[in-house]
This record gives structure tokens, C-alpha cells and sequence, in this order.
């Protein structure tokens, strides 16, 4: 049964995945046996993430580009597939974040914003499933979060992009099923990643301790195997949801 579980001979694109979930997304697919495509803008960040999986024994490469210009997007895709054969996952992880009160979000931040983390998802999605038909497996995990199912004041741009991936989900896993591809998301709650500092301050740990189910914030490895799940055989019969991995945020409001 847990060879069921396993990616060996998969080939995997990661999105942003340079450092934070992203990274640990990669590396939990890589050690699962896959060859994973580490994305990001900067060459140096890229060859640091590749070495650290290299030196674990994973397979890894270095793709840099920048996910809201199409034509790079394509030209990604299509190195994968010429080195490889084959595309099986795509992980649209992606992602910018704007805290700010509606009056101070305009239309041109926005839109930004759509681009970045969810059009791009989008078109990658579109070039990435024909590969993935082909090749007779396909799995498409788009990264969002619990605040897709939550409104709030200071923080609509995220939860609107973020409810926009959730439908987006639903919609591809309906029209790529019949080619064999699954689609589904992950919905991440609060985790330690570098770039969310403010979550390791006293106060904020008190929070989750007295309103989390688990009483703690997420580390960051700990989004790996719902990743490798949605992305092996063993989720062969899963698509269209959206996996909230929170400690338990979502269940208590």
C-alpha cells in the first residue's frame, strides 16, 4: 500500500518554491522519488534550494522565471517536457499578499495581485494539462488558503484572490477529469515561515495556544504530505477540493 504513496519517476513543478512551503512541498515530493523543477526569479536563491535537495540525495533542477510572463511560462514548460517526456504535477504556489483596509486597495493593486497569484495559476494550469493527458497522469495542486472561506476587514485582496482559487479549483478538476487529471487545493493556515515573522512573537503564540485545536502554529515541513498525497496514486480518486491544513483554524471559526 505505500508504494501507492510514492512519486518515484514523477516529474514536478513547483512554483515559488525556492524557500518557505513551497521549498518544503519540494522536497517532500522529491524524497517521495520525484524529479522536481524548482521555481523562482532569483538564479542564487534557486541554485541554494537545488544543492540542499542534491545533498539529501533528491533530484532537483533549477528553472527561473517568472510566472506572469506567458511566453516564459510556455518556454518553462516546454524545457521540462523536451528534457524529460513528461509532466505529471504542477504545484501553483505562487503567491503575494497585501494587508490593507479596502480604501487603500485600487483597482491597479488588484489586479496585481490577480496576476501574480491567480492568473498565473491559471495559464500554467492550461499549458501544463495537455503534457500531463498525454502522458496519462496528471495532478494540478494549486496552493491557497483558510482565508478563502473567511471575510474579514483589512485583508480583502487576499481573500478575494484566494476565494477566486478555490472556484478556479473546482473548475478545473470539471473540465480536466475526463482527461485523467486531478485538481485540488491546499488550504494552509498560520505556518513559520520566513516571511511570516509576526507569527513567533509571544502574543501570537499565546493565540494559537488558547484558540488552535493543536495550540500551535503549522512548521513549515508539516505541508508536505497532505502535497505528496494530493500528488501520488493514493489520491487517485480525489479532485475539486480544497484541504484546509490548519490546525484546526477552519473547525473553530
Amino acid at each position: 500500500m505505500l508504494q501507492e504513496f510514492s512519486l518515484e519517476g514523477r516529474i514536478a513543478l513547483i512554483t515559488g518554491s525556492a524557500r518557505g512551503l513551497g521549498f518544503e512541498i519540494a522536497r517532500g515530493m522529491a524524497v517521495s522519488g520525484a524529479k522536481v523543477y524548482i521555481n523562482g526569479t532569483s538564479e542564487d536563491r534557486l541554485q541554494r534550494a537545488v544543492h540542499r535537495l542534491e545533498a539529501a540525495g533528491a533530484s532537483a533542477a533549477p528553472l527561473c522565471f517568472d510566472v506572469t510572463d506567458e511566453t516564459m511560462a510556455a518556454a518553462a514548460i516546454e524545457r521540462i517536457t523536451m528534457e524529460t517526456g513528461r509532466l505529471d504535477v504542477l504545484v501553483n504556489n505562487v503567491g503575494v499578499r497585501m494587508r490593507e483596509p479596502l480604501d487603500k486597495i485600487g483597482s491597479a493593486e488588484l489586479r496585481s495581485m490577480l496576476d501574480v497569484d491567480l492568473v498565473s495559476a491559471f495559464t500554467l494550469a492550461k499549458l501544463a494539462a495537455p503534457h500531463m493527458a498525454k502522458g496519462g497522469y496528471g495532478r494540478i495542486i494549486n496552493i491557497s488558503s483558510i482565508a478563502a472561506q473567511r471575510g474579514r476587514a483589512g485583508d480583502a485582496a487576499y481573500i478575494i484572490v484566494k476565494g477566486g482559487m478555490n472556484a478556479m479549483t473546482r473548475s478545473l478538476a470539471a473540465e480536466f477529469g475526463p482527461y485523467g487529471i486531478t485538481c485540488n487545493a491546499i488550504m494552509p493556515g498560520g505556518f513559520l515561515t520566513e516571511t511570516n515573522e509576526n507569527l513567533k512573537t509571544p502574543a501570537m503564540q499565546e493565540m494559537f495556544r488558547t484558540r488552535m485545536p493543536l495550540g500551535r502554529a503549522g512548521n513549515p515541513p508539516e505541508i508536505a504530505g497532505p502535497a505528496v498525497f494530493l500528488a501520488s496514486p493514493a489520491a487517485s480518486y480525489v479532485t475539486g477540493i480544497c484541504l484546509a491544513v490548519d490546525g484546526g483554524a477552519l473547525a473553530t471559526g
